[in-house]
């Protein structure tokens, strides 16, 4: 399972804000510290605005930061927000799938499985879990338990 670019810097874009609360980010800034284009960036920041999960201000001085606290932002829901369609495999896409063991295969029901589990470990974790040091964020795996 990959993510995209996309939900990669969505990502990146909110831990740095996480880390720094009380400062106005730019799109100049952040391209700049994690190697991005500016212009994918702007878009990143955009949808990350729609979504709610920074705010926006405009004019001299102005720039964006997170919309809420770190620890009401979960970590599953960026990742579903941002990514354009969640479809593991071809089978997924409905309508566009030229697979020949459909619909009798049962690996599509086990992908589908799998898919869920991802999300379901990301759903454990907050935005304030990823600034901590890698052995503190880490919590013992409970089935499916959605935390955020």
């Amino acid at each position: 399972m990959q993510l995209t670019r996309f939900t990669d810097f969505s990502l990146r874009v909110l831990i740095s804000l996480a880390a720094r609360p009380d400062a106005l980010a730019t799109v100049a800034a952040l391209a700049g510290e994690h190697g991005i284009s500016r212009h994918h960036l702007t878009r990143v920041v955009h949808q990350l605005g729609v979504k709610g999960y920074i705010e926006t201000m405009r004019g001299k001085g102005g720039g964006f930061r997170l919309a809420r606290a770190p620890e009401k932002i979960c970590v599953g829901d960026v990742v579903r927000d941002m990514e354009s369609g969640f479809e593991i495999a071809e089978c997924f896409q409905p309508g566009q799938s030229s697979c020949r063991l459909m619909p009798g295969c049962a690996l599509k029901g086990v992908l589908g499985e799998a898919a869920q589990a991802f999300l379901a470990t990301l759903d454990r974790y907050s935005l304030a879990d990823l600034l901590r040091a890698p052995e503190q964020a880490l919590r013992p795996a409970t089935r499916f338990a959605r935390r955020c």
